[in-house]
């Protein structure tokens, strides 16, 4: 049988990794400007996302702008836009079907354990399969983000600093690939004990073993 409270903890879990992934994705704190030179005096700091960059100014004002085209945007930003989208989409769907699936419901019926065991599993499937894909672009923003700052080639204002959004988005990932996971272990049934099949001795009947012998015929 399912066990109730791994399906629930995976669900919450699942749940908080989704609502963190959705403010890391609208947020614009994946870049931000690192400053190397050694100047004392910051005037402003620029902030840039998946969606839109900011400008913050030490007077507190702070402005932002969408970016104007999606196809002039670098490629590692056009993907980590799709793959952060589909996970979030994938998310949705797994939580539908964590619902319907979980023991605690009944939007299957009481009766039909079996095919809400496999609903739930899927669900937590599709968490895993989330949480991994959400990780792909906070790692590849990251590994562009570390590479372009030992990069000597490249002027220290264009450096960039790892960005809290990142460190968001890694926690989440963790939350749903950890929540898919309990989800699926609780919904899996417990392995059965494979007893050995012992056979009952068969008794010899004795009267079967008696063999007549023939009679001797005398000439």
């Amino acid at each position: 049988m399912a066990s109730t409270g791994l399906q629930l903890v995976g669900i919450v879990l699942s749940v908080l990794g989704w609502v963190f992934g959705a403010l890391v994705c609208a947020a614009p704190l994946w870049r931000v400007s690192a400053f190397v030179g050694g100047e004392l005096v910051i005037a402003q700091v620029l902030w840039e996302g998946l969606w839109m960059n900011c400008l913050s100014q030490t007077t507190g004002q702070i402005q932002c702008k969408t970016y104007d085209s999606t196809l002039a945007l670098p490629f590692s930003a056009q993907a980590a836009r799709g793959l952060t989208v589909l996970s979030l989409l994938l998310c949705l769907l797994a939580l539908m079907l964590a619902v319907a699936g979980a023991k605690c419901t009944h939007c299957m019926g009481a009766t039909n354990s079996s095919s809400k065991t496999r609903v739930a599993r899927v669900a937590g499937l599709l968490f895993l399969l989330a949480g991994l894909i959400y990780m792909v672009p906070i790692c590849w923003t990251a590994y562009g983000i570390i590479r372009d700052f030992y990069d000597p080639n490249i002027a220290a204002p264009l450096k960039r600093e790892l960005g809290p959004a990142l460190y968001l988005g890694w926690g989440a990932s963790v939350l749903l690939i950890v929540g898919g996971f309990l989800l699926q272990h609780g919904s899996s049934p417990p392995m059965s004990r494979v007893k050995p099949f012992i056979t009952a001795p068969v008794k010899d009947n004795p009267k079967a073993a008696e063999v007549k012998q023939p009679e001797k015929s005398f000439v």
